[in-house]
């Protein structure tokens, strides 16, 4: 079962939010499963859109999975129209026909978000771990705890590639409004909330 969230006052104040908020949509590629998530920032604060995930691998055809990701990025553009989209750059691997493969993937969604008219901004997963918990190094559990204190929820995604997603919208957020300091002096994303238990968005 793949999780997936709403913001549930926004199509109500569609309009209204047009003129007082943005939407960031955050992708973390795949060839066998995208992750995606979509923030709505409202002045310094961030809440949750929507998380999900696009499962591609009962399509045995590399081509078609390519379409899948063109159209699924394409219909997140038109529904929610983000003003910027933020996505995970690639780990290289060994394997060189899956980094082929996934840098394919990645240039898709890429040419998709400028094509509508959508800035795309690539982080490397080592900057979206330091920018979420103040740890270059964190796992996936210590990222995914963080999220649910900085959105402000309680629901954990069937797949992380989803929360991975999250993780980079949210990033950019800080990049963008550097609502975080330095945090290169903190050790993880616990010390880093008992020294800066202010900078929680929220």
């Amino acid at each position: 079962m793949v999780f997936l969230f709403r913001h549930q006052d926004f199509g109500k104040n569609k309009l209204w939010l047009a003129n007082k908020s943005k939407i960031i949509l955050g992708i973390d590629p795949g060839t066998l499963v995208m992750g995606y998530g979509l923030i709505l920032v409202e002045g310094s604060k961030a809440s949750l859109l929507e998380m999900d995930v696009l499962k591609l691998s009962r399509h045995k055809d590399h081509y078609e999975r390519l379409q899948l990701i063109h159209a699924r990025v394409n219909e997140l553009i038109h529904l929610h129209k983000p003003v910027s989209c933020a996505i995970e750059a690639p780990f290289f691997g060994k394997n060189v026909q899956s980094m082929l493969k996934l840098g394919r993937a990645q240039g898709v969604a890429i040419a998709t978000a400028m094509q509508a008219g959508v800035p795309v901004t690539e982080y490397s997963p080592k900057k979206v771990k330091q920018s979420i918990t103040g740890n270059g190094n964190a796992d996936k559990e210590q990222i995914w705890q963080m999220l649910q204190r900085i959105l402000h929820f309680n629901e954990r995604p069937e797949y992380l590639d989803a929360s991975d997603a999250l993780a980079v919208a949210v990033c950019h957020h800080f990049q963008e409004s550097s609502v975080l300091p330095d945090t290169r002096k903190a050790k993880g994303w616990d010390q880093f909330l008992q020294k800066h238990p202010d900078r929680i968005i929220g």
